[in-house]
């Protein structure tokens, strides 16, 4: 369905070391290069283009304890909640999701379906 994405940040080395964090109990690793610094199929940039804004990512959970280990991370290091984990019925029944903000205000979701 989707390749890549790649957002833009302000602030390159704030983005990779919140990235890293966060990805990090979902089991991905940072992969860096003259372009950024990838996690997959998910690439963070610094350049002249503008910064994302407003942009929700969505990162898959393998269980809730993994939900719960991204949500724990970002809060351990200091980063903005912005949902703690729980059931979201209101998507539909079993999901199970966590929400923090990035450095820019990107809201970052990690997510279990649990069918």
């Amino acid at each position: 369905m989707i390749d890549h994405v790649t957002i833009r940040v302000s602030d390159l080395e704030a983005s990779k070391a919140f990235y890293s964090c966060v990805l990090a109990p979902l089991g991905l690793e940072p992969h860096h290069d003259e372009m950024g610094t990838e996690w997959g199929d998910f690439s963070i940039a610094a350049d002249d283009e503008p910064v994302a804004q407003n942009v929700h990512i969505a990162f898959p959970a393998k269980s809730r304890e993994e939900v719960d280990a991204f949500h724990r991370a970002a809060m351990q290091a200091g980063y903005r909640d912005n949902g703690p984990p729980g059931e979201r019925p209101v998507y539909h029944e079993g999901y199970y999701g966590a929400f923090v903000l990035d450095p820019d205000g990107n809201n970052v979701e990690a997510v279990f379906h649990d069918r």
